[in-house]
């Protein structure tokens, strides 16, 4: 596939320095845990993403900042290793790099703490330059950016006939003028959850929740971890794909890795399921490994 051939994928996103530790078990408040090891990461959601969609075939344009320090040194060499579109992220001097610290346990589950930094200071005006839409088949949003940064991004793709995804993780209310800019919504179960009030546990109940978030938006995709993926447009069955069987490694940013494919697969206009389809299998290959 030629450059020009490549579809295009915008995303205007976080960054992270991530500190992974491993260790038997996440520590309880007050409790001190002794880990296998660490090592350090290429992440934030944003950052995930952008390299999934270049993985997955896509030419990637990434909107965001880093510090002028050793970490934005670190993420912005990892994201031209994946052949990501990095000219438009802004290095600032008044915040280091964002980071986080992940706890990744014995069973392959995760829990992390993040520190924005330099990602609360992206400049919005990048977001004018027509050049950075041309030939955008979708731009991805997540909410580790300021809601006022994704308002901007989504009502510039808007103007510029891109559709718009958000990644709508970590949970947070999405204020009115936003969520009617957002063509497709995707969600974890917990997230799912906190936004349909509807409890999610397994695949039928991903259905139903994405069914009652449906109203809102073009398109709502469910992940339910292990479950598997719940997917639905208005006026369509929804469709229920089962999780890939396979060995478990890490389960730590696999939602991103499917939210990157899927993005990638809808702008070289692949059909909804088979979008979801490619996703579940990327996903699968990535907590595996």
């Amino acid at each position: 596939m030629t450059s020009s051939s490549r579809p295009v994928v915008v995303v205007v996103g976080s960054l992270h320095y991530d500190i992974m530790v491993d260790a038997p078990d996440r520590p309880r408040k007050g409790e001190t845990v002794t880990g296998f090891g660490w090592r350090p990461k290429f992440g934030g959601k944003g950052g995930n993403q952008a390299v999934a969609a270049a993985g997955a075939g896509a030419a990637v344009r990434m909107v965001g900042a880093v510090g002028r320090d050793d970490f934005g040194r670190f993420l912005l060499s990892a994201l031209d290793a994946a052949g990501v579109d990095a000219s438009r992220i802004e290095r600032v001097d008044r915040h280091g790099s964002g980071m986080s610290v992940a706890i990744s346990d014995a069973g392959g589950d995760y829990g992390a703490v993040i520190v924005s930094g330099a990602n609360a200071a992206a400049d919005p005006r990048v977001l004018d330059d027509p050049a950075l839409w041309q030939g955008a088949g979708i731009l991805i949003l997540q909410n580790e950016m300021p809601e006022a940064i994704n308002l901007a991004a989504a009502a510039a793709a808007r103007r510029a006939g891109v559709r718009v995804c958000l990644n709508a993780a970590p949970y947070r209310p999405l204020a009115e003028a936003f969520a009617a800019l957002v063509d497709i919504l995707i969600v974890n179960a917990i997230e799912a959850e906190q936004m349909s009030g509807c409890p999610v546990g397994d695949l039928a109940s991903a259905c139903r929740a994405a069914e009652t978030l449906a109203g809102g938006f073009d398109s709502v995709v469910v992940t339910a971890g292990g479950d598997g993926v719940a997917g639905i447009r208005p006026g369509q069955e929804p469709i229920a794909m089962p999780a890939i069987a396979v060995r478990l490694v890490s389960t730590h940013g696999a939602g991103d890795v499917f939210v990157g494919s899927f993005a990638a697969a809808l702008a070289a206009g692949l059909p909804f399921a088979d979008c979801l389809r490619s996703a579940n299998e990327a996903a699968a290959i990535h907590v595996s490994s």
